[in-house]
């Protein structure tokens, strides 16, 4: 056995090299630009936390969303991860990556390339102290069995089809809300934890998820084969989820595009609270405010475009330079003054630096 189950490496195993540790940056780039800019803000040892954290999430979300593989066993692999996680059991990363072998896409790029990697993110996981790792731990292991327990419903139907808003807030906690739990739980173990409102905690994961299930709902469909949009929203619209790539029924769709988008804007004031309780320390705040930024200016994207949004795969999203603009307001030393001046511009407007004066030279 590569390792000891959910603890770390077992007796003779080599610890993780420091190239190990750097990789694990690496990858989280590889998989998610945006969430590797938060990362980059903050400082260590939160940084290396965070980065292994969210990769153990990352391998539970690859292996949910592959339409290639069934459902059911998909659910399976995900229950195994969670064995492999549990202190108690004796599934280690080599049962998980010989469960998922007979299933591992040929083409599956870089997220397949960090399930192949698992015993490596285990291994820098097992080099953190016990209380870090149970931080982590509780995390992954309900977001993995939350998801395979959506799997199993909705597996005669080969993806998933929310059907009620609250179906869909409770999925969105599963895959959004436990990464934002993540942080929490990171932060009370380096003793800057803010006492959010767990509520407000929730609201600020449901900005972010809604927010990305509203632009990303064609893509949704064409690469999982999900369709997260409510069952009975759409029916009010005079449509259904077979239907949201039907040209006929864009409009229709459109609408409850908005109204997803209209939700997650509902949370935005949560989403400010809980900001609120996040330090100003070791860059947590700027890591947190980045994606709050972001997005806001997704929602105001999806204003005006929500027909894009389904009748194009990634067409609304949020320009190179304002996303390069907003990581560098982050990184200039972010307060909270400073925060609600730019969520007030990225509401408006693309936001973009101010223009330098003759007298800052």
């Amino acid at each position: 056995m590569s390792n000891t189950p959910g603890e770390g490496p077992a007796a003779g195993a080599s610890p993780p090299t420091d190239a190990d540790r750097a990789w694990t940056f690496e990858a989280v780039e590889s998989v998610s630009r945006t969430f590797a800019l938060s990362i980059e803000l903050l400082e260590e040892p939160v940084a290396s936390w965070v980065c292994t954290g969210y990769l153990l999430c990352r391998i539970a979300d690859t292996v949910e969303d592959d339409p290639s593989i069934p459902p059911r066993e998909r659910a399976d692999l995900l229950e195994t991860y969670d064995a492999v996680l549990d202190p108690e059991d004796p599934t280690d990363a080599d049962d998980f990556l010989a469960a998922v072998a007979p299933h591992r896409p040929d083409d599956g790029g870089d997220d397949w390339a960090v399930v192949d990697r698992t015993p490596r993110v285990l291994a820098v996981f097992g080099s953190f102290d016990p209380t870090v790792r149970a931080a982590m731990r509780e995390v992954v292991r309900e977001m993995a069995t939350g998801m395979a327990e959506f799997l199993r419903e909705y597996a005669d139907r080969g993806g998933l089809r929310l059907e009620t808003v609250e179906e869909l807030e409770e999925y969105c906690w599963y895959v959004a809300g436990t990464v934002g739990k993540l942080f929490s739980n990171l932060l009370a173990v380096h003793g800057t934890d803010g006492e959010a409102d767990p509520e407000d905690a929730r609201q600020f994961a449901l900005l972010l998820q809604l927010v990305n299930i509203a632009k990303d709902v064609r893509d949704d469909y064409a690469t999982e084969n999900n369709v997260y949009l409510p069952g009975e929203w759409l029916r009010e619209e005079g449509t259904d989820h077979e239907s949201v790539a039907d040209p006929d029924s864009a409009d229709a769709v459109a609408r409850v595009v908005r109204r997803v988008t209209d939700r997650a804007a509902g949370y935005a004031p949560g989403a400010r609270r809980y900001l609120d309780t996040v330090p100003g320390d070791a860059g947590l705040l700027p890591a947190a405010a980045l994606p709050y930024l972001l997005a806001l200016a997704t929602v105001r994207e999806l204003d005006g475009r929500a027909r894009e949004a389904v009748t194009s795969r990634g067409a609304v999203k949020i320009d190179r330079a304002e996303v390069k603009a907003l990581y560098a307001a982050a990184d200039g030393g972010l307060d909270h003054e400073e925060l609600d001046r730019l969520a007030a511009a990225v509401r408006e407007e693309p936001y973009r630096p101010p223009a330098r004066s003759e007298t800052d030279d």
